[in-house]
């Protein structure tokens, strides 16, 4: 997908070696409604359960519908990731 519009980030718990094309076919993404680039990434493994980003439009349709229920969270906010400040140099004579 590209970022034609805004995404958030959700997770779904699958089984075990499930793949994006399970977790879109599980919640009824289109492929233009997920970020693919992202993937499917492991958040705790032991319990099956990953996160995708996925359009603001399908995350509000597939809340709380009855393929989703129990195994989909969210949206969560996907902010992006940068330094507060300005980076500062690392003076390695502090360490000790």
């Amino acid at each position: 997908m590209a970022h034609r519009s805004p995404t958030v980030l959700i997770t779904v718990t699958l089984p075990p070696g499930a793949s994006l094309e399970d977790a879109q076919r599980r919640l009824g993404l289109a492929d233009d409604e997920v970020d693919t680039a992202y993937g499917l990434v492991p958040v705790d493994p032991a319990h099956g359960t990953c996160a995708l980003l996925v359009t603001e439009e399908a995350a509000s349709r597939i809340q709380g519908t009855a393929g989703a229920k129990g195994s989909y969270r969210g949206p969560y906010a996907n902010p992006k990731i940068e330094p507060f400040g300005p980076v500062q140099p690392y003076d390695d004579e502090d360490d000790g």
